[in-house]
């Protein structure tokens, strides 16, 4: 099989457990590059993180970020989109806060929190040196009357409780009041996606608007949610670090992040492949000759 595509998770995949990103990780991108073959990042992380991972990679293509939700190139021209409606999120919070937990509001320029401070309001920026490029995080006492002003537009919520019971039933309780989002409950964590989205659909899309067949891309990961998206792949590779769960879809577990699982991985499975173009030459001639 002829593989076009490596789409690779962030972190615990290509980021070690420090958060940083080993030079091995940056050959064995430059080494299927230099072979013909499209690279992209697939991330639950907001658009200017995975861009800044972008730039570090030196990646031309798009990136798949926010779950899914938010696709674009370096250039931060938004090539695909969804979002929760502001009234659903006006709602949703309403009913989120007469529980005891932890609520993020996510935008690709910005999130929002809850998270109890001294001040009433305290926003902190992240500022990339590199792109000059800020995401800020605010935190605000009241949230409820902060979204209603604000009419924030997010693509997607992550919600934190201390008790995975308590996250369960409020899982069920949105279900049945909202078909317009979809839920995913990983441990105490709830994450709230508009309908239809997830790090899968965000690769078929990508997958569609380059023509790569899913058959033709390699899919590494490490997280509960990039299950999917490692099924669905025509070669589903999860890390060593990856959970069981996870390690038991894959095609083929490559060794952890501290290990450099990706860089280990590349070699096993694209040292032997000829570059796209003279390959794509071969299938030419092949057609011209029947």
């Amino acid at each position: 099989m002829i593989y076009r595509l490596l789409a690779m998770n962030i972190d615990g995949t290509i980021l070690q457990s420090n958060g940083k990103l080993h030079k091995s990780v940056k050959e064995a991108v430059e080494y299927v590059q230099s072979k013909g073959v499209m690279v992209t990042l697939v991330t639950s992380r907001n658009f200017a993180f995975a861009k800044r991972m972008a730039k570090a990679l030196k990646l031309q293509t798009m990136v798949i970020a926010h779950h899914g939700a938010f696709i674009a190139s370096s250039s931060d021209q938004a090539i695909f989109v969804k979002r929760i409606d502001e009234q659903i999120v006006q709602d949703i919070i309403r009913f989120l806060e007469t529980f005891s937990c932890h609520i993020r509001i996510v935008h690709e320029k910005y999130s929002v929190s809850n998270v109890p401070l001294k001040n009433s309001i305290v926003t902190r920026a992240v500022i990339d040196t590199n792109s000059f490029s800020t995401y800020h995080h605010q935190f605000v006492k009241n949230l409820g009357e902060y979204v209603e002003e604000e009419q924030i537009h997010p693509t997607h919520i992550e919600i934190d409780f201390p008790d995975q019971k308590v996250a369960k039933e409020v899982k069920i309780a949105l279900q049945n009041m909202f078909y317009e989002i979809d839920l995913y409950l990983y441990d105490n964590q709830l994450i709230i996606l508009p309908n239809g989205v997830s790090k899968l659909t965000g690769l078929l899309y990508f997958c569609e608007k380059q023509k790569i067949s899913l058959n033709e891309t390699v899919a590494i990961g490490s997280d509960i949610d990039d299950l999917d998206f490692i099924e669905a792949a025509g070669l589903g590779v999860a890390m060593g670090n990856a959970p069981i769960a996870v390690r038991k879809a894959a095609d083929w577990v490559t060794r952890s992040n501290n290990e450099h699982g990706v860089s280990y991985m590349v070699r096993e499975h694209f040292r032997k492949q000829q570059p796209i173009s003279f390959l794509e030459k071969i299938n030419s001639i092949k057609k011209s000759s029947i």
